[in-house]
Protein backbone atom coordinates (compact mmCIF):
# COMPACT_ATOMS: atom_id res chain seq x y z
CA UNK A 1 0.00 0.00 0.00
CA UNK A 2 1.14 3.28 -0.98
CA UNK A 3 0.76 6.98 0.21
CA UNK A 4 -1.73 9.24 -1.85
CA UNK A 5 0.09 10.62 -5.24
CA UNK A 6 -0.83 13.36 -7.57
CA UNK A 7 -2.23 12.61 -10.70
CA UNK A 8 -0.80 14.45 -13.93
CA UNK A 9 -3.45 16.18 -14.91
CA UNK A 10 -4.60 17.66 -11.26
CA UNK A 11 -4.40 21.52 -11.45
CA UNK A 12 -2.42 23.23 -8.84
CA UNK A 13 -4.08 24.62 -6.24
CA UNK A 14 -2.75 26.92 -3.63
CA UNK A 15 -4.69 26.32 -0.70
CA UNK A 16 -5.05 22.54 -1.01
CA UNK A 17 -1.21 23.17 -1.48
CA UNK A 18 -0.95 23.63 2.19
CA UNK A 19 -2.89 20.11 3.15
CA UNK A 20 -0.38 17.66 5.01
CA UNK A 21 1.20 14.88 2.75
CA UNK A 22 -0.94 16.28 -0.42
CA UNK A 23 1.95 17.47 -2.36
CA UNK A 24 4.41 15.85 -4.50
CA UNK A 25 7.34 16.47 -2.64
CA UNK A 26 5.75 15.35 1.12
CA UNK A 27 4.43 12.29 -0.60
CA UNK A 28 5.87 8.98 0.89
CA UNK A 29 6.46 5.68 -1.13
CA UNK A 30 5.17 3.41 0.90
CA UNK A 31 3.45 3.11 4.67
CA UNK A 32 6.66 1.57 5.33
CA UNK A 33 8.28 4.48 5.37
CA UNK A 34 6.14 6.29 8.10
CA UNK A 35 7.97 4.83 10.98
CA UNK A 36 7.91 8.01 13.62
CA UNK A 37 4.13 7.65 12.73
CA UNK A 38 3.93 4.58 14.07
CA UNK A 39 2.79 2.30 11.18
CA UNK A 40 6.01 0.08 10.97
CA UNK A 41 8.73 -1.08 9.29
CA UNK A 42 6.69 -2.41 6.22
CA UNK A 43 2.91 -2.67 6.92
CA UNK A 44 0.13 -0.41 9.28
CA UNK A 45 0.17 -2.10 12.96
CA UNK A 46 -2.11 -5.09 13.80
CA UNK A 47 -5.08 -3.36 14.89
CA UNK A 48 -8.29 -5.58 16.99
CA UNK A 49 -10.68 -6.25 14.44
CA UNK A 50 -13.44 -6.98 16.27
CA UNK A 51 -13.29 -3.73 17.58
CA UNK A 52 -13.74 -2.42 14.18
CA UNK A 53 -15.13 -4.44 11.78
CA UNK A 54 -18.89 -4.79 10.65
CA UNK A 55 -20.77 -6.47 8.27
CA UNK A 56 -21.72 -4.18 5.07
CA UNK A 57 -24.97 -3.02 6.60
CA UNK A 58 -26.71 -0.03 7.16
CA UNK A 59 -29.46 -1.31 8.78
CA UNK A 60 -30.58 -4.01 10.96
CA UNK A 61 -33.25 -5.52 8.59
CA UNK A 62 -30.35 -5.72 5.98
CA UNK A 63 -28.13 -8.58 5.46
CA UNK A 64 -25.75 -10.01 3.15
CA UNK A 65 -25.03 -13.73 3.14
CA UNK A 66 -21.43 -13.32 1.28
CA UNK A 67 -18.35 -15.03 2.74
CA UNK A 68 -15.09 -13.21 3.24
CA UNK A 69 -13.11 -12.16 -0.15
CA UNK A 70 -10.37 -11.56 -0.84
CA UNK A 71 -8.50 -9.85 -3.45
CA UNK A 72 -5.73 -11.90 -4.12
CA UNK A 73 -2.92 -9.19 -4.02
CA UNK A 74 -4.28 -7.59 -6.57
CA UNK A 75 -2.88 -3.62 -7.23
CA UNK A 76 -5.64 -1.24 -7.23
CA UNK A 77 -4.89 2.68 -7.74
CA UNK A 78 -7.68 4.57 -5.78
CA UNK A 79 -8.98 7.97 -6.43
CA UNK A 80 -9.52 10.01 -3.66
CA UNK A 81 -9.75 14.06 -3.22
CA UNK A 82 -8.19 14.50 -0.05
CA UNK A 83 -10.17 17.77 0.93
CA UNK A 84 -13.02 16.12 1.91
CA UNK A 85 -13.19 15.15 5.65
CA UNK A 86 -16.48 13.11 4.79
CA UNK A 87 -14.04 10.74 2.73
CA UNK A 88 -11.94 9.51 5.75
CA UNK A 89 -13.04 6.20 5.12
CA UNK A 90 -10.69 6.18 2.65
CA UNK A 91 -7.20 7.08 4.30
CA UNK A 92 -8.30 4.98 7.48
CA UNK A 93 -8.30 1.63 5.11
CA UNK A 94 -4.76 2.30 3.54
CA UNK A 95 -3.37 3.31 7.37
CA UNK A 96 -5.33 0.75 9.37
CA UNK A 97 -4.95 -1.92 7.32
CA UNK A 98 -8.55 -3.08 5.85
CA UNK A 99 -7.01 -2.92 2.15
CA UNK A 100 -4.65 -4.78 2.95
CA UNK A 101 -6.64 -6.86 5.37
CA UNK A 102 -8.66 -7.88 2.35
CA UNK A 103 -5.81 -8.62 0.27
CA UNK A 104 -5.30 -5.39 -2.29
CA UNK A 105 -2.03 -3.59 -2.58
CA UNK A 106 -3.87 0.06 -2.98
CA UNK A 107 -2.35 3.33 -3.72
CA UNK A 108 -4.12 6.57 -3.44
CA UNK A 109 -3.99 8.75 -6.18
CA UNK A 110 -5.37 12.19 -5.13
CA UNK A 111 -6.97 14.59 -7.40
CA UNK A 112 -7.12 17.87 -4.45
CA UNK A 113 -10.43 18.85 -4.82
CA UNK A 114 -11.37 17.59 -8.17
CA UNK A 115 -14.49 15.44 -7.88
CA UNK A 116 -14.98 15.46 -11.82
CA UNK A 117 -11.52 14.21 -12.46
CA UNK A 118 -12.44 11.86 -10.02
CA UNK A 119 -15.24 9.93 -11.78
CA UNK A 120 -13.38 10.74 -15.28
CA UNK A 121 -10.24 8.61 -14.46
CA UNK A 122 -12.56 5.70 -13.02
CA UNK A 123 -14.38 5.26 -16.23
CA UNK A 124 -11.25 6.03 -18.14
CA UNK A 125 -9.13 3.33 -16.63
CA UNK A 126 -6.65 5.38 -15.21
CA UNK A 127 -7.72 4.74 -11.72
CA UNK A 128 -10.23 1.61 -10.45
CA UNK A 129 -12.12 3.21 -8.21
CA UNK A 130 -13.37 6.45 -5.74
CA UNK A 131 -15.44 7.99 -3.22
CA UNK A 132 -17.59 11.22 -4.27
CA UNK A 133 -20.78 12.80 -3.77
CA UNK A 134 -23.13 10.96 -5.83
CA UNK A 135 -25.22 13.85 -6.99
CA UNK A 136 -22.22 15.33 -8.89
CA UNK A 137 -21.84 11.63 -10.31
CA UNK A 138 -24.98 11.02 -11.46
CA UNK A 139 -25.04 13.38 -15.21
CA UNK A 140 -21.79 11.48 -16.30
CA UNK A 141 -23.22 8.24 -15.65
CA UNK A 142 -26.62 9.13 -17.28
CA UNK A 143 -24.36 9.78 -20.29
CA UNK A 144 -22.25 6.60 -20.50
CA UNK A 145 -19.74 6.37 -18.08
CA UNK A 146 -18.95 3.14 -17.21
CA UNK A 147 -18.99 2.95 -13.67
CA UNK A 148 -20.93 1.48 -10.90
CA UNK A 149 -21.46 2.17 -7.54
CA UNK A 150 -21.39 -0.63 -4.39
CA UNK A 151 -21.73 0.64 -1.58
CA UNK A 152 -22.96 4.53 -0.50
CA UNK A 153 -20.32 5.57 2.29
CA UNK A 154 -21.99 7.75 4.95
CA UNK A 155 -24.71 10.51 5.06
CA UNK A 156 -24.65 14.29 5.38
CA UNK A 157 -21.55 17.09 5.42
CA UNK A 158 -23.36 19.51 3.29
CA UNK A 159 -24.38 22.94 4.95
CA UNK A 160 -26.01 26.48 3.80
CA UNK A 161 -24.46 29.08 5.96
CA UNK A 162 -26.28 32.94 6.25
CA UNK A 163 -25.49 36.20 7.99
CA UNK A 164 -27.09 35.92 11.47
CA UNK A 165 -27.68 39.76 11.49
CA UNK A 166 -29.44 38.58 7.95
CA UNK A 167 -32.25 37.45 9.90
CA UNK A 168 -32.82 34.88 7.55
CA UNK A 169 -34.45 32.01 8.78
CA UNK A 170 -35.80 29.45 6.18
CA UNK A 171 -34.54 28.18 2.76
CA UNK A 172 -38.02 29.85 1.78
CA UNK A 173 -36.50 33.44 2.38
CA UNK A 174 -33.76 32.56 0.33
CA UNK A 175 -36.34 33.37 -2.80
CA UNK A 176 -34.28 36.24 -4.98
CA UNK A 177 -30.87 36.06 -3.14
CA UNK A 178 -27.43 35.18 -4.16
CA UNK A 179 -25.67 32.25 -3.31
CA UNK A 180 -21.93 31.32 -2.97
CA UNK A 181 -20.71 27.98 -4.00
CA UNK A 182 -17.50 26.77 -5.19
CA UNK A 183 -18.49 25.43 -8.80
CA UNK A 184 -21.57 25.62 -10.49
CA UNK A 185 -21.62 21.70 -10.50
CA UNK A 186 -20.86 20.93 -6.71
CA UNK A 187 -22.71 18.66 -5.09
CA UNK A 188 -23.83 21.69 -3.17
CA UNK A 189 -25.04 23.34 -5.07
CA UNK A 190 -27.50 20.54 -6.68
CA UNK A 191 -28.63 20.08 -3.38
CA UNK A 192 -29.87 23.42 -2.77
CA UNK A 193 -31.56 23.77 -5.72
CA UNK A 194 -33.61 20.59 -5.62
CA UNK A 195 -34.62 21.89 -2.10
CA UNK A 196 -35.36 25.00 -3.80
CA UNK A 197 -37.59 23.47 -6.55
CA UNK A 198 -39.58 21.26 -4.24
CA UNK A 199 -40.63 25.05 -2.36
CA UNK A 200 -41.95 26.03 -5.59
CA UNK A 201 -39.62 28.69 -7.05
CA UNK A 202 -36.88 28.46 -9.94
CA UNK A 203 -33.22 28.00 -8.64
CA UNK A 204 -32.26 28.73 -12.00
CA UNK A 205 -33.88 32.18 -12.53
CA UNK A 206 -34.87 32.94 -8.94
CA UNK A 207 -31.43 32.41 -7.12
CA UNK A 208 -28.46 34.08 -8.38
CA UNK A 209 -25.51 31.33 -7.79
CA UNK A 210 -22.28 32.85 -7.97
CA UNK A 211 -18.81 30.80 -7.44
CA UNK A 212 -15.90 31.33 -5.41
CA UNK A 213 -12.79 29.86 -3.88
CA UNK A 214 -13.35 27.57 -1.04
CA UNK A 215 -11.56 29.77 1.53
CA UNK A 216 -13.54 33.05 0.67
CA UNK A 217 -16.97 31.90 0.82
CA UNK A 218 -17.35 33.34 4.27
CA UNK A 219 -15.35 36.55 3.53
CA UNK A 220 -18.14 37.32 0.15
CA UNK A 221 -20.98 37.01 3.22
CA UNK A 222 -19.28 39.35 5.04
CA UNK A 223 -18.74 42.07 2.32
CA UNK A 224 -22.24 41.62 1.48
CA UNK A 225 -21.58 40.22 -2.05
CA UNK A 226 -23.92 37.30 -1.15
CA UNK A 227 -26.67 36.03 1.20
CA UNK A 228 -25.80 33.14 1.92
CA UNK A 229 -23.36 30.04 1.14
CA UNK A 230 -23.49 26.23 0.84
CA UNK A 231 -20.23 23.81 0.77
CA UNK A 232 -19.31 20.86 2.75
CA UNK A 233 -17.23 20.04 5.33
CA UNK A 234 -14.33 20.25 6.12
CA UNK A 235 -15.01 23.77 4.43
CA UNK A 236 -18.26 24.88 5.96
CA UNK A 237 -17.42 23.70 9.49
CA UNK A 238 -14.17 25.47 9.48
CA UNK A 239 -15.93 28.99 7.67
CA UNK A 240 -18.99 29.01 10.59
CA UNK A 241 -16.39 28.22 12.98
CA UNK A 242 -14.02 31.50 12.03
CA UNK A 243 -17.00 33.72 11.65
CA UNK A 244 -17.37 33.47 15.49
CA UNK A 245 -20.98 33.14 15.43
CA UNK A 246 -21.80 35.83 12.36
CA UNK A 247 -22.43 32.98 10.16
CA UNK A 248 -25.13 30.36 11.13
CA UNK A 249 -26.10 26.93 9.46
CA UNK A 250 -29.82 27.00 8.59
CA UNK A 251 -30.14 23.86 6.64
CA UNK A 252 -27.83 20.67 6.13
CA UNK A 253 -28.43 17.39 3.65
CA UNK A 254 -29.25 15.46 6.71
CA UNK A 255 -32.40 17.09 7.05
CA UNK A 256 -35.95 16.26 6.13
CA UNK A 257 -36.21 12.91 4.25
CA UNK A 258 -32.18 13.37 3.17
CA UNK A 259 -31.16 11.93 6.60
CA UNK A 260 -31.25 8.25 5.45
CA UNK A 261 -29.77 8.91 2.15
CA UNK A 262 -25.75 8.16 1.93
CA UNK A 263 -24.51 11.57 0.50
CA UNK A 264 -21.25 9.81 -0.80
CA UNK A 265 -20.36 6.24 -2.70
CA UNK A 266 -17.77 4.15 -3.55
CA UNK A 267 -17.94 3.73 -7.32
CA UNK A 268 -15.90 0.82 -9.43
CA UNK A 269 -14.98 1.01 -12.97
CA UNK A 270 -17.49 -1.48 -14.39
CA UNK A 271 -14.92 -3.18 -16.34
CA UNK A 272 -12.78 -4.38 -13.21
CA UNK A 273 -16.28 -5.53 -12.08
CA UNK A 274 -16.81 -7.93 -14.93
CA UNK A 275 -12.75 -8.81 -15.16
CA UNK A 276 -12.48 -9.86 -11.59
CA UNK A 277 -15.66 -9.52 -9.07
CA UNK A 278 -13.38 -10.66 -6.16
CA UNK A 279 -11.45 -7.98 -6.42
CA UNK A 280 -14.55 -5.56 -6.39
CA UNK A 281 -15.76 -6.85 -3.62
CA UNK A 282 -12.60 -6.49 -1.70
CA UNK A 283 -12.63 -3.32 -2.06
CA UNK A 284 -16.43 -2.65 -1.48
CA UNK A 285 -15.71 -4.91 2.05
CA UNK A 286 -12.51 -2.54 2.82
CA UNK A 287 -14.41 0.57 2.33
CA UNK A 288 -17.45 -0.85 4.70
CA UNK A 289 -15.15 -1.84 7.27
CA UNK A 290 -13.11 1.64 7.26
CA UNK A 291 -16.74 3.14 7.34
CA UNK A 292 -17.49 1.35 10.79
CA UNK A 293 -14.10 2.07 12.17
CA UNK A 294 -14.79 5.97 11.55
CA UNK A 295 -18.13 5.65 13.11
CA UNK A 296 -17.32 3.65 15.83
CA UNK A 297 -13.71 5.62 16.53
CA UNK A 298 -14.12 9.06 15.09
CA UNK A 299 -11.21 10.28 16.36
CA UNK A 300 -8.88 7.76 15.82
CA UNK A 301 -10.17 8.60 12.12
CA UNK A 302 -9.84 12.06 12.75
CA UNK A 303 -6.14 12.11 13.49
CA UNK A 304 -5.48 9.73 10.62
CA UNK A 305 -6.86 12.47 8.63
CA UNK A 306 -5.22 14.80 9.89
CA UNK A 307 -2.28 13.95 8.04
CA UNK A 308 -3.85 15.75 5.07
CA UNK A 309 -5.28 18.40 6.67
CA UNK A 310 -4.56 21.78 8.23
CA UNK A 311 -7.65 21.16 10.50
CA UNK A 312 -7.31 20.02 14.21
CA UNK A 313 -7.67 16.23 15.17
CA UNK A 314 -10.71 18.03 17.22
CA UNK A 315 -12.59 19.63 14.46
CA UNK A 316 -12.08 16.70 12.67
CA UNK A 317 -13.74 14.70 14.71
CA UNK A 318 -16.43 17.05 15.43
CA UNK A 319 -17.13 16.69 12.35
CA UNK A 320 -17.17 13.50 11.25
CA UNK A 321 -19.60 12.92 14.58
CA UNK A 322 -22.00 14.97 12.79
CA UNK A 323 -22.12 12.72 10.20
CA UNK A 324 -23.67 9.48 9.60
CA UNK A 325 -20.73 6.75 9.25
CA UNK A 326 -22.75 4.23 10.12
CA UNK A 327 -25.01 4.46 7.03
CA UNK A 328 -23.65 2.50 4.43
CA UNK A 329 -26.00 0.54 2.32
CA UNK A 330 -24.44 -2.09 -0.03
CA UNK A 331 -27.61 -4.01 -0.40
CA UNK A 332 -30.15 -3.66 -2.80
CA UNK A 333 -31.58 -0.73 -0.77
CA UNK A 334 -28.61 1.45 -2.42
CA UNK A 335 -30.79 1.35 -5.89
CA UNK A 336 -33.39 2.91 -3.80
CA UNK A 337 -31.44 5.48 -2.68
CA UNK A 338 -30.26 6.01 -5.98
CA UNK A 339 -33.44 6.59 -7.59
CA UNK A 340 -34.53 8.93 -5.16
CA UNK A 341 -31.61 11.24 -5.82
CA UNK A 342 -31.84 10.55 -9.55
CA UNK A 343 -35.63 11.50 -9.51
CA UNK A 344 -34.54 15.12 -7.80
CA UNK A 345 -31.68 15.54 -10.37
CA UNK A 346 -34.82 15.30 -13.34
CA UNK A 347 -36.79 18.30 -11.16
CA UNK A 348 -33.91 20.63 -12.01
CA UNK A 349 -33.05 19.42 -15.32
CA UNK A 350 -29.78 17.99 -14.52
CA UNK A 351 -31.30 15.07 -16.02
CA UNK A 352 -33.12 13.94 -19.00
CA UNK A 353 -37.12 14.03 -18.82
CA UNK A 354 -37.17 10.50 -19.85
CA UNK A 355 -34.38 8.77 -17.73
CA UNK A 356 -36.46 6.39 -15.79
CA UNK A 357 -35.65 6.22 -12.15
CA UNK A 358 -35.33 2.78 -10.94
CA UNK A 359 -34.08 1.46 -14.65
CA UNK A 360 -30.93 4.05 -14.26
CA UNK A 361 -30.12 3.14 -10.64
CA UNK A 362 -30.76 -0.43 -11.51
CA UNK A 363 -28.12 0.28 -14.51
CA UNK A 364 -25.99 2.34 -11.79
CA UNK A 365 -25.66 -0.25 -9.06
CA UNK A 366 -23.69 -3.34 -9.08
CA UNK A 367 -24.21 -5.88 -5.93
CA UNK A 368 -20.96 -7.26 -6.22
CA UNK A 369 -21.32 -9.91 -3.20
CA UNK A 370 -23.92 -11.66 -5.16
Amino acid sequence: MTQPTNPPSAKPNSRRALLKGLTRGAVLTSVGLATSRGFGASRPPAIDETAFLAPPICRASETISAPPVLGGGRKIKFAWSGTGVCTSSVPVALHRGYFEKHGLDVEIVNFSGAQDQILESIATGKTDGGVSFALQWLKPLEQGLAVNFTTGVHGGCIHLLVAKASGLKTLEQLRGKRIGVTSMISAAKNFYSIQFKKLGFDPNTEIEWRAYPADLLGLAVEKGEIDALADADPNVYLVEKRSKGELITINTNLDGPYKDLSCCVLGIRTSLIKEDRNAAAALTQAILDSAEHVANDPDDAASVFAKYSTASVEDLSAMLRSHTHHHHPATPALKSELAVYISDMKLIDVLKPSTDPDRFANRIYANVFA
